[in-house]
């Protein structure tokens, strides 16, 4: 037998072809590490090592071809005929720049220097080369991008202005699937998005793409596409660790971040698969604004603490807010305004942050240019979220389930978002009704009348420290001795953070739906809400000799189902159709040397009339590699599931409302109209009648954007490429939120206990911005440098605009780096900086003040064991700064990361 064994062993050694050679940078001259080489048709294969070396091993017979393949460079095949001849071969990067091919500016594939609008875009190599922690948080290096972070994995972008913390103004997809949260109408960044091995490239178009992409994205687009399994097979896996809290200022300890990903795909015959899994969890930022903040006359106040001010309400103190039944003049308190202790954010959201990804996909092949394809992705996480308040959005979970048949010219696909609120809460809610808990605000009798409870007690006890009269009060003149003995006895049964007590009130609040009634009263959401769509489009250039032609159509359901929670839908159903049409032309001029492009969509909305959207652009070559556009672009949102049918209860007696009449009627706000803010505000101050303003309600409408834009792109000498543009846009029928106050009997002495509406409308006078943008980079061997600045304003700013543009007039993005300095180790830095700026949110108003961030890695590659090992940091600074106000102070991340890619392929 062993004698067997050998004989078989020499046999198979005989048998066996040895192939030896060498792999170098067609630019550089320079060798190459961790090219994969295969045979093809077999499973034989080898890698290239730290002297782009080779050694292959394979039973077949010659002649046979070998295919050469490295990210970011075009594979290469080569007939072997003699083993004993070294096989030198040299790949060509396709990474030159501008000639990289991007297909979101005009849905088919062109170079990024022929896109006839702005385009940023990130490959393969370049998500591998990020300095921070995510591909994801990259994308703010991007010229003109804006991003507001509400938790460490929870980041909204946008551009060219209005930025927010949840952005209805910007679109994003994955595979073709709008990625928005149904309920919500904007990405939940990319908690439960695609994974950092499975990303294939990252496309961004700024401004408006409604022509293209329908309703939404007036401000911005993002594209991202995942790794097809016939072109990427084999196992990767990466394992992370970071550290954040570093320092001392939000916890005594440091915070560990752990996080794995894992892919695999794998082709056989006609069919393939992947799957993909990624967790993170770690410590959040925190958010611990103390600013006293009025939330009517949406001002800062002086003070940071109930010392300073006894109607404190600080930004990130919940439970806190004046409830106004219990202060009015010349009630309990003779006219002197409090507000109940509260609760800061630590003690009542969960800053446990988790991020669950997982995504499969089967496809078939019929032949090369038709593919069938089942994609589902699901995620679950924990974060916490901004909007008119702070939400903790625990053990929330979304879903998106495609199919698609897709073929050289067309593509036909269906998939559903599956949206599920899980255990998210208000934050607010959860404060005051742990305040409930242990000491109501009010008693009443039968008669309706105050008999006990928290105020009562204040007022009382705080009437005779006045006087003298409480043990151990000061005497009548020291009011704040008096305000801090009538609180501390007023919470002398306050229940303490971190006690059994304490989190048995909040567990049993955050397990019960918010409204009234049974299994109501409490925090918690209940959104289950779901949507389809279906779309197919067909590209008809190959039918049509004189021009290119394509074409496609839409339709979408919105299937709102909150409970109540959300949304006015506690007894009835509430679903809204969509549907849509476009139609672009193109053609190409004088020897290629312009490109002209038209298009035309068309979109309708059950509750608001159809609106046409077109687009016209032209490129026009100048010289070689130079290329100036022009394009001319409208678009449109329709106001979102929220600003449509939200009935939600963020504190007491403050509701947020949509816009339709249905809504309005609800509340008699036509019958019993309300006052308009600044109006209301005057009234305190001069308690004058005449001073109010009612609002009356008109109809609510699409807001609509012309955009104008003048860009540059050229390539310089094939090293230096520059990109530029100016941008104006002018929007009608901007639909804006405003806040109006309701007097519950009709008179302005019902004012003292009044009903606050927050609501959208539109604005009747236009709204304008502009701003514009250089880019530069400079690439030489393997280094790359590269800068670029932006600056946006809005021209005109109508009376009364709730302006939310939120956007600081310039930024400016410096990275330099290189993927091989030095045998096989390499590097990239990025150093981000932007102006102060005005922040205005139905949460919270103020200064954001200027910041900068500098972030870095080191990466190694071990090309025999398809190994990267990258170092890096995020604000390695470590100085705190804020997106946007409310939001939590961000910090340092130092991370180390091992990344395995291409094994079992």
């Amino acid at each position: 037998m062993v004698l067997l064994l050998a004989s078989w062993q020499y046999a198979l050694a005989q048998n066996q072809t040895t192939i030896t050679g060498t792999v170098t940078d067609a630019a550089t001259r320079q060798n190459m590490a961790g090219v994969s080489i295969s045979v093809k048709g077999a499973s034989a294969g080898a890698v290239t090592d730290a002297s782009g070396s080779f050694r292959l091993n394979t039973n077949h017979s010659l002649p046979l071809t070998l295919v050469f393949s490295y990210v970011g460079y075009s594979p290469q095949e080569v007939r072997v005929t003699d083993a004993s001849m070294n096989v030198n071969v040299q790949l060509s990067s396709t990474e030159i720049l501008g000639q990289e091919v991007v297909v979101s500016a005009s849905r088919v594939p062109e170079t990024i220097l022929e896109s006839p609008v702005s385009i940023e875009k990130l490959n393969v190599r370049a998500i591998k080369e990020t300095p921070t922690p995510s591909f994801y948080d990259f994308i703010t290096n991007f010229k003109g991008v804006e991003s507001s972070s509400q938790s460490l994995t929870f980041r909204s972008i946008t551009t060219r202005g209005f930025n927010a913390n949840g952005n209805t103004r910007f679109n994003q997809f994955i595979d073709g699937m709008d990625n928005q949260a149904p309920g919500l109408n904007f990405s939940v960044g990319n908690i439960l998005g695609i994974t950092e091995l499975d990303v294939e490239n990252v496309e961004l178009l700024p401004g408006a793409a409604s022509a293209l992409y329908g309703a939404g994205g007036t401000n911005g687009t993002l594209l991202m596409t995942s790794k097809n399994p016939y072109d990427y097979q084999g196992l990767s896996l990466q394992l992370k660790g970071a550290v954040n809290h570093l320092g001392g200022v939000q916890r005594s300890s440091a915070g560990f971040i752990p996080e794995i990903t894992a892919r695999y795909a794998k082709a056989f015959g006609k069919f393939a698969f992947k799957v993909n899994v990624a967790y993170l969890q770690a410590n959040d930022w925190q958010a611990l604004d103390s600013t006293n903040f009025d939330r009517i006359g949406l001002v800062n106040k002086s003070g940071h603490s109930h010392l300073d001010d006894p109607a404190y309400d600080g930004i990130n103190i919940y439970g806190d807010e004046i409830n106004n039944r219990f202060t009015a003049t010349g009630g309990l308190l003779n006219g002197v305004t409090v507000s109940r202790t509260g609760y800061r954010e630590r003690d009542v959201v969960d800053y446990d942050t988790r991020s669950l990804k997982t995504n499969a996909a089967l496809h078939y092949r019929f032949n090369p240019n038709a593919e069938l394809i089942l994609h589902g992705n699901w995620g679950q996480g924990t974060t916490v979220y901004t909007g008119l308040d702070r939400y903790s959005l625990r053990n929330f979970n979304m879903g998106q389930y495609k199919i698609e048949l897709k073929g050289q010219h067309y593509f036909v696909r269906a998939y559903t978002t599956q949206e599920r609120s899980g255990e998210a809460y208000n934050s607010t809610a959860m404060a005051s009704f742990i305040n409930e808990a242990y000491n109501p605000s009010a008693i009443t009798n039968g008669a309706g009348q105050v008999i006990g409870g928290w105020f009562a007690e204040y007022a009382t006890v705080y009437n005779l420290a006045r006087a003298g009269t409480f043990p151990g009060s000061p005497g009548a003149k020291d009011s704040v001795t008096a305000h801090a003995i009538a609180r501390a006895y007023a919470d002398r049964d306050r229940l303490q953070p971190g006690t059994a007590s304490f989190e048995r009130v909040k567990d049993s609040i955050g397990s019960r739906y918010i409204g009234v009634g049974a299994g109501r009263g409490g925090a918690k959401f209940d959104d289950k809400t779901n949507l389809y769509h279906y779309e197919a489009m067909y590209n008809f250039s190959h039918l049509v000799k004189f021009f290119d032609l394509q074409a496609g159509a839409s339709f979408r359901r919105y299937d709102l189902n909150s409970n109540g929670t959300i949304f006015d839908d506690a007894s009835r159903d509430i679903k809204i159709d969509e549907y849509a049409g476009f139609l672009q032309v193109g053609k190409k001029l004088a020897n290629d040397r312009i490109k002209l492009t038209g298009s035309l969509r068309y979109d309708k909305n059950e509750n608001f009339e159809g609106r046409f959207t077109p687009r016209f652009t032209g490129v026009f070559t100048v010289a070689k590699n130079n290329n100036i556009r022009l394009s001319y672009q409208t678009g449109f949102r329709i106001p979102t599931t929220q600003n449509q049918y939200i009935d939600l209860e963020v504190r007491s007696k403050t509701r947020i409302i949509g816009g339709l009449p249905e809504l309005v009627n609800k509340y008699n706000l036509n019958t019993n109209k309300g006052y308009t803010q600044a109006s209301f505000q005057k009234f305190r101050q001069t308690l004058n009648p005449a001073d109010l303003e009612q609002y009356t309600f008109g109809e609510l409408k699409p807001e609509r954007v012309q955009a104008y834009e003048i860009g540059y792109r050229g390539l310089i000498k094939n090293r230096l490429l520059i990109d530029a543009y100016y941008y104006y846009n002018s929007y009608r029928d901007f639909v804006t939120i405003f806040a109006i106050v309701q007097s519950p009997d009709g008179t302005p002495a019902g004012l003292a206990n009044p009903n606050i509406f927050s609501s959208v409308y539109n604005n009747d006078e236009r709204v304008v911005t502009q701003g514009w943008a250089l880019g530069l980079d400079y690439v030489v061997n393997h280094w790359n440098l590269s800068g670029n600045v932006s600056f946006n304003e809005m021209t005109k700013e109508p009376v009364g605009l709730y302006n939310d543009f939120n956007t600081p007039k310039f930024r400016f993005n410096l990275g330099v780096g290189n993927r091989n300095v030095y045998k096989n180790l390499g590097f990239n830095i990025s150093y981000r900086w932007q102006d102060e700026f005005y922040w205005r949110s139905s949460f919270v108003s103020g200064m954001v003040p200027a910041f900068s961030t500098l972030d870095a890695m080191i990466s190694y590659q071990v090309p025999k064991a398809h190994a990267t090992i990258k170092l890096g940091g995020s604000n390695l600074l470590n100085k705190y700064y804020v997106t946007s106000l409310g939001n939590p102070s961000i910090g340092g991340i130092y991370y180390l990361s091992l990344t395995f890619e291409d094994l079992l392929k």
